[in-house]
């Protein structure tokens, strides 16, 4: 069972990144984050009050998760968009337990607490594109229609 899903919320402990392998092909790669939605309501001194804030897991499956293990840190502030899963287990003691854990499509970085960003170049095309004519640089005139 799953559901849509869209919070904001804290990251709580140091991303935790894992690969498993996929044959021949390029390994599958997850970053898991362990996120605070909190529900901050105002009072009337100002200041704010938790109401019904949880913890979740967040699993990002996706190629470039290596290197986003080093851009999420904790205590960063996110936006999380995908989907609400239940994952159902069993304790020590052979409880039935479960789990709401969100699969993102995307966590976006919140502004808060961000000292600067830095973008890496574009990457450059492997070759460049090859003109059509090539004989001849200047521009080329056109016919009037008389």
């Amino acid at each position: 069972m799953s559901t849509h899903f869209s919070g904001e919320g804290n990251i709580g402990s140091p991303p935790e990144y894992r690969e498993f392998p996929n044959g021949n092909d390029e390994p599958t790669r997850l970053l898991r984050l362990n996120v605070y939605f909190d529900n901050p309501v105002p009072k009337k001194d100002g200041t704010f009050e938790d109401r019904g804030g949880f913890w979740a897991p967040v699993e990002i499956w996706h190629r470039d998760a290596e290197h986003w293990q080093r851009l999420y840190q904790k205590g960063m502030r996110v936006l999380v968009i995908g989907r609400m899963e239940r994952e159902p287990w069993t304790d020590n003691e052979d409880q039935p337990r479960e789990t709401w854990q969100v699969n993102a499509r995307s966590v976006g970085i919140l502004p808060y607490r961000i000292e600067s960003v830095v973008l890496s170049p574009k990457p450059q095309e492997a070759e460049p594109k090859p003109q059509a004519d090539q004989e001849s640089t200047a521009p080329k005139e056109t016919k009037r229609r008389k």
